[in-house]
């Protein structure tokens, strides 16, 4: 029976093989790469007092630190506690004779708070005195990490870009515009497991859940008409297509691990827009920093959900040109078959 075995039916499974290949290597690619070697760059942190010490220290810090960090002096304690809660710095360091004191927001990263409290460590210890660290923004008491927001954008992601799949290969035969109402159905049910997830279940996130939804939506929704438009063009490569962009280069830039100031440029610059930042950021300022930055997440999201409506645009106009294009031939032939009868 091997012997019997067509050459055609090995070229196309080993054909189809290729994707899993593809799929191997760019996971690797972004999550080595992303995750891999986590180091400083332009890490934002403060000294509190602007007197002629703190400034001396902070210039010190500087130089010792390069362009790993971004050091500044600020006028009080109180200054510190809003920069931390508006995301600009990542630890503040308050000297004493006595206790020194570090405060962090580790609610915004705690990855970052743990490279700022390597930075002041040292210092302390030159002082003689253990470092103090107080955290002004906590995690959730059922979220001692952290991620937890991370691991809800793995799981909405899963469910968006799988349904892509079964969209376009199951739903195929089904006009366009039916396929995009089952996309906009499916991101409203997979924002639900999510919120279900994030609140009753794991109690992830205690304040905000109504809005963490909402940004849960936008963000399944743009991904599902997304790849339901893409699909169109890409066929069974739609697949690869969706997890180069809602995986491999989405969750390796969403900050939910490493934030862009302990990634290299590509991932840190893909953070500013991409989507997975976009619901990550957004989220964390609504579950702990009073919905500070909301605006511009959303306004991030909304922007995927366009771009997820342009492709399902341009998706239908191919779709009708295709079938354009297979009548006139088929139109042609009928005639000729009339033609041919009544000779």
């Amino acid at each position: 029976m091997a012997g019997n075995t067509p050459p055609c039916a090995i070229r196309h499974v080993l054909t189809h093989l290729l994707t899993p290949l593809l799929m191997c290597v760019g996971m690797g690619l972004g999550y080595l790469g992303a995750f891999g070697d986590p180091a400083p760059h332009h890490l934002p942190v403060a000294v509190v007092g602007q007197a002629p010490a703190q400034r001396v220290m902070a210039q010190t810090l500087q130089d010792k630190g390069g362009a790993a960090l971004d050091v500044r002096t600020v006028a009080s304690r109180s200054e510190a506690v809003r920069l931390l809660a508006d995301r600009q710095i990542y630890g503040a360091y308050a000297a004493s004779r006595t206790a020194p004191e570090l405060l962090v927001a580790s609610a915004g990263s705690g990855t970052n708070a743990t490279a700022a409290e390597k930075v002041f460590t040292p210092v302390a210890a030159q002082q003689g005195h253990p470092l103090k660290v107080t955290d002004v923004a906590p995690p959730a008491p059922h979220d001692p990490t952290g991620q937890g927001l991370f691991f809800l954008l793995v799981a909405v992601s899963i469910g968006s870009y799988a349904s892509v799949a079964v969209i376009g290969g199951a739903g195929a035969v089904l006009p366009l515009r039916i396929r995009a109402l089952l996309a906009a159905g499916m991101s409203l049910a997979v924002s639900a497991i999510g919120a279900l997830f994030a609140g009753p279940v794991f109690h992830v996130v205690e304040h905000g859940l109504p809005g963490v939804c909402g940004l849960m939506w936008l963000y399944s929704a743009g991904i599902l008409l997304i790849g339901t438009g893409l699909h169109t063009f890409l066929k069974r490569w739609t697949t690869l297509g969706v997890m180069v962009l809602f995986v491999m280069l989405n969750f390796t830039s969403s900050g939910g691990i490493f934030r862009p100031e302990l990634q290299n440029g590509f991932f840190a610059a893909l953070h500013a827009f991409w989507n997975g930042a976009g619901f990550i950021e957004g989220a964390r300022g609504l579950a702990y920093f009073g919905s500070r930055g909301l605006n511009g997440n959303v306004l991030t999201l909304a922007l995927w959900l366009v771009v997820g409506l342009l492709a399902v645009t341009a998706a239908g106009l191919t779709e009708k040109r295709r079938r354009a294009v297979v009548a006139v031939p088929a139109a042609d032939t009928e005639e000729e078959m009339a033609e041919a009868v009544a000779v």
